[in-house]
């Protein structure tokens, strides 16, 4: 599995129609989609799938509105949700340089009941870029392994960031029975990976069960950005990242095998009394650009400073996401990226 950075040849994204993903506030999200692409497609192109012809047209007029005439794809690909990172496949790269998708059964998060179309997803990309696609199985029971992508994040040299909350909990369980050395082997066989590193849990109010992506990236080999609350009169987010700042100290950083690097949180984000997982850590790195969410709080520059110390090579943009998090997922879940063949 290659890491973020590393070159692509295009990101995919779905374009939103899903109304009870932000109830009452859909309207304002096609134009943060419509940002998004018009910033990427500079960059590299943009996949998009379109729930169905409706859909299509209303992407189209956005991104015109937005000025994006080039350097996208529309494509008629019925799905329940946007959540790409989730739903769409993982990309990996052979000892041939050649690029395969690996595509991990999902099941909506263990959660939700309508993703009938979204666990196609998968085909549809394989259909699209012509790729070879992979189905993982279970070393146990030889079933399809269910798994989302935003539940591992990795450097590219066979390391890999993971939560037990998310993986070894019974809440929202994946793949019951499945153990930590059962999911390590499935990460070995299928993306290379040499060295697991498991987190403890993610941060409050996000609706996967501890997705590591929003408190847990690579940024570079042997360098980890990790979502901190300082504040212990905060909330439950400064107990988690205490313990994830432990764990990730006898993985390795105390001795200097890495460096971790501490990302503020932004004030806690609510809507209707319901706490939403605003997360800097939430980012998308794509070529020599990386998007950031930014939730207007004096925390956002920091962030965007501290990320652009961390990757001089890309420009970082900040994009307005407190209308996004209402869906429970910023610019890193609704993104994939397809990495460029070696």
């Amino acid at each position: 599995m290659p890491a973020e950075w590393e070159s692509h040849e295009a990101t995919w994204i779905a374009w939103p129609h899903h109304e009870p993903d932000w109830p009452g506030k859909l309207e304002p999200i096609p134009w943060v989609y419509a940002e998004i692409v018009r910033v990427l497609h500079a960059f590299e192109r943009v996949e998009i799938l379109c729930h169905d012809d409706e859909v299509r047209a209303a992407a189209e007029h956005h991104l015109n509105a937005h000025g994006v005439r080039s350097n996208f794809r529309l494509h008629l690909v019925p799905n329940d949700r946007v959540w790409l990172r989730d739903s769409a496949p993982t990309a990996v790269l052979g000892e041939d340089g050649g690029v395969s998708l690996v595509n991990w059964c999902f099941n909506a998060w263990a959660k939700y009941d309508n993703f009938a179309r979204d666990a196609r997803v998968g085909e549809a990309v394989a259909r699209i870029t012509t790729l070879p696609r992979i189905q993982p199985l279970r070393p146990d029971t030889g079933e399809p392994v269910v798994l989302e992508g935003g539940a591992i994040d990795a450097d590219g040299e066979g390391t890999l960031l993971v939560t037990e909350e998310c993986l070894l909990s019974t809440i929202q369980q994946r793949n019951p029975g499945l153990s930590r050395e059962g999911y390590e082997r499935v990460f070995h066989e299928y993306l290379g990976i040499r060295q697991t590193i498991w987190l403890g849990e993610g941060c409050v109010g996000d609706d996967t069960h501890g997705h590591v992506d929003d408190v847990a990236r690579f940024v570079a080999p042997g360098v980890i950005v990790l979502a901190y609350e300082e504040d212990p009169a905060d909330d439950e987010n400064h107990r988690r990242s205490v313990d994830n700042m432990e764990r990730l100290e006898l993985a390795g950083a105390a001795d200097g095998a890495f460096k971790v690097v501490k990302l503020p949180f932004p004030r806690a984000v609510t809507m209707r009394d319901e706490r939403l997982p605003a997360s800097y850590a939430n980012f998308y790195i794509a070529n020599r650009v990386v998007l950031v969410p930014t939730f207007n709080d004096p925390n956002d520059r920091i962030a965007l400073n501290t990320l652009a110390e961390l990757l001089p090579d890309r420009r970082v943009i900040g994009v307005h996401a407190v209308d996004l998090v209402w869906g429970f997922g910023t610019l890193h879940c609704l993104t994939q990226q397809q990495p460029r063949a070696r």
